[in-house]
């Protein structure tokens, strides 16, 4: 279980400093950057960001069965630091479904707000969020994609583990019958997402990627462009 203590400490953050920190933030470019290696596991660290070094949790690579309890050990690790906020930077090309809808139960937990953005010097780059990525972001309590970043979705496969949604080769997959698809709808919409943007993942063919429009993104509620 994450920490009361975390929980009243990032809950009282975001309320406090999350306009201080878009403000900041407002002052330096989003700027265009090289993707994450999507063959990666995803890791966590800590990142300074603007002249004032606030501190947020930068959340790169693939999402495996063992990111959510990474990302739980990560969070009880470093809760106590003060200037540390509840807001998380993700760049990704995907991953394992049901983790990733476990990883986004987490920052909803913990109150986080998401951007699909990757640290650069200081600065912010654009970032990606594809593929199974989409459903960690769902679970922010707020979720940016601001213009620079991109985030897309294809229907998800299973290679003999657990369903997945990164490419793979036709031969060895095997697609939902509808039983994680429902899943899906039903966690996306419990967490204020419009659930039409799973029907339309399971009519996006698994080796084609839809990078959503700044329309669809604001029609189905999925993010904002700035906080």
């Amino acid at each position: 279980m994450i920490s009361k203590q975390w929980l009243q400490t990032v809950s009282s953050d975001l309320r406090l400093t999350l306009v201080g920190f878009l403000s900041s933030l407002a002052a330096f470019s989003i700027l265009a950057a090289a993707p994450a290696f999507a063959d990666e596991e995803m890791s966590f660290h800590i990142v300074s960001l603007g002249s004032t070094g606030q501190q947020v949790i930068a959340a790169e690579g693939q999402i495996t069965d063992a990111t959510p309890q990474v990302f739980r050990a990560f969070v009880r690790e470093h809760y106590e630091r003060p200037s540390l906020h509840s807001i998380v930077l993700i760049d990704s090309y995907g991953g394992k479904v049901l983790a990733s809808m476990e990883l986004g139960r987490i920052f909803r937990q913990i109150g986080a707000a998401v951007i699909v953005a990757q640290p650069a010097s200081g600065t912010l780059a654009g970032g990606r969020c594809f593929s199974a990525c989409v459903y960690a972001l769902i679970g922010g309590k707020k979720r940016v994609i601001p213009p620079q970043s991109q985030a897309g979705i294809h229907r998800m496969v299973a290679y003999g583990g657990g369903y997945d949604s990164q490419f793979g080769s036709t031969a060895t997959m095997r697609l939902d019958n509808g039983t994680v698809a429902g899943t899906l709808s039903r966690y996306t919409s419990s967490m204020g997402v419009n659930p039409a943007i799973i029907s339309l993942a399971e009519h996006i063919p698994p080796g084609a990627l839809h990078v959503l429009s700044r329309g669809e993104i604001a029609r189905w509620n999925l993010a904002a462009s700035r906080l």
